[in-house]
């Protein structure tokens, strides 16, 4: 083999590497976006994911419903990423606030106070959409929507410490 052909073969493979390389790179990209955008209820045993194919596969929407489903999630889905992605960078800048020798209180009150705002509008944006979505729905469909959401307005998995009773509101022994 003469050196002109070992150099082709060389550049033919460091160009095949490159594009196989780009592509790669793209379709993480991709990927990353599609799961960045994806809206999920948090349950014990996963993630139900809100979008167009939980609602055909698991409630069984047929096309009119599916077309209902696309009109309302357009304008919940940019709204409640906007609300969750602000909600975690205010947790983030607080828990920074918080590991400095003296956090200032002042700063972190004023942080809780938006989380917490934001997350009273994110629960009625969620239950506004989820109110939406059950307009759409069959009998049949409603119980299994209910289970969908669930998660998201029930707190089982949130627990009294030992002894205690809520009792309006309050922890009494």
């Amino acid at each position: 083999m003469s050196k002109n052909q070992i150099l082709t073969w060389a550049v033919v493979l460091l160009v095949i590497m490159n594009v196989v390389t780009i592509g790669t790179i793209l379709y993480h990209n991709y990927s990353e976006n599609q799961k960045k955008d994806n809206i999920g209820i948090s349950t014990g045993s996963g993630v139900n994911m809100l979008n167009g194919k939980f609602f055909r596969q698991t409630l069984g929407f047929n096309e009119q419903q599916m077309d209902a489903f696309r009109e309302i999630n357009r304008s919940f889905r940019p709204l409640v990423i906007d609300l969750t992605f602000g909600i975690d960078s205010l947790k983030n800048v607080m828990f920074t606030e918080l590991q400095k020798p003296a956090p200032d209180t002042l700063k972190l009150n004023s942080m809780s106070e938006q989380i917490g705002q934001r997350h009273g509008r994110l629960k009625y944006e969620t239950y506004k959409f989820y109110l939406s979505i059950k307009k759409v729905c069959i009998s049949e469909q409603t119980s299994e929507l209910e289970r969908a959401f669930q998660p998201l307005f029930k707190s089982d998995g949130i627990a009294s410490p030992p002894n205690h009773q809520r009792i309006r509101g309050l922890n009494r022994k």
